[in-house]
């Protein structure tokens, strides 16, 4: 964990959801969403969770969306951002200020950890892994969703055309994103079990994309790249972006389609009671007979 290379600036994050927190039920629609499909994914785990860690949890819908779902009995909470902690604790679940980057608990703590769109603003993304899954007791389950892919791939194409239009130049004005091709990769690294990462997208409509433009920055999601131009964005370039999203992406009626990429994570915890992959050289078949057709099941079927 050391030699870190900064592509967020974490700081402008914990500002960006302080602002946000107070206003964010108005909002949260995103949050809300995702929450219930890791809460679908969740309730088909026949499994009793007496301790899990909602990491990065806003403030509060995952909780709130659980409902008692998922086997849990003890929820504890968590946010990097103090202003968010303190509304998700309303809903009376034990909650704390703590980074992703740096997770504040023992090892063999939790049972299951979850997270809800929070893990795509971590610098390192193989070292929190790494860190979730030292808190995770053997056989706990980690279950996450993060922004990645294409989304918002619209609005970066008309803002990079129109900064290069007005400006002579582009800056980094949307966060880079994961691919899901990199993330099972990420979880085998980081030393979880059986990993599976897959895609799912949200698509959202607006009449106006001010209000895309609102809702980002009413859900905390707002530029924090650290190399992103510190001054404010000239007002020439932005309507240049908007005109642009009108011409290029409006619908026939005249509405504006934005899909946010949703990457779930699944992962366990090492323990031998999991099933394991077998020896190599232990098949019963040999290859040569199941590409020649010579393995009864796999052999072509006649009219």
């Amino acid at each position: 964990m050391t030699d870190l290379v900064s592509i967020f600036d974490r700081a402008t994050l914990r500002k960006h959801r302080d602002r946000a927190a107070h206003g964010f039920a108005a909002h949260d629609f995103l949050v809300r969403e995702v929450a219930e499909r890791l809460a679908d994914r969740l309730s088909d785990v026949t499994r009793v969770f007496p301790l899990a860690l909602d990491l990065g949890c806003h403030t509060g819908e995952l909780a709130d969306t659980l409902g008692g779902r998922g086997g849990i009995k003890t929820l504890v909470q968590c946010d990097l951002s103090p202003a968010m902690a303190a509304k998700a604790a309303g809903n009376g679940h034990a909650t704390l200020v703590a980074d992703e980057e740096w997770l504040p608990f023992a090892d063999n703590s939790f049972d299951l950890v979850l997270s809800c769109l929070s893990l795509h603003w971590v610098n390192d993304l193989p070292g929190a892994l790494v860190q979730i899954r030292r808190v995770l007791k053997p056989d706990g389950l980690f279950l996450a969703a993060m922004l990645g892919g294409e989304t918002l791939a619209d609005l970066r194409h008309c803002l990079t055309e129109a900064e290069l239009a007005e400006e002579g130049g582009i800056s980094p004005r949307v966060s880079p994103m994961a691919d899901i091709r990199d993330m099972g990769r990420l979880l085998q690294r980081a030393g979880f079990a059986l990993p599976v990462a897959d895609a799912d997208q949200v698509s959202v409509s607006y009449g106006d994309p001010m209000r895309l433009l609102a809702d980002l920055r009413g859900m905390g999601e707002t530029n924090a790249v650290v190399e992103r131009r510190k001054n404010l964005s000239r007002r020439t370039t932005l309507l240049h972006a908007l005109n642009l999203y009108q011409q290029k992406f409006a619908d026939a009626d005249g509405r504006f389609p934005v899909d946010f990429h949703i990457l779930t994570l699944t992962g366990w915890k090492p323990h031998p009671s999991q099933p394991q992959p077998l020896p190599p050289g232990s098949g019963h078949v040999p290859l040569a007979d199941v590409l020649s057709g010579g393995c009864g099941v796999l052999a072509p079927v006649k009219d």
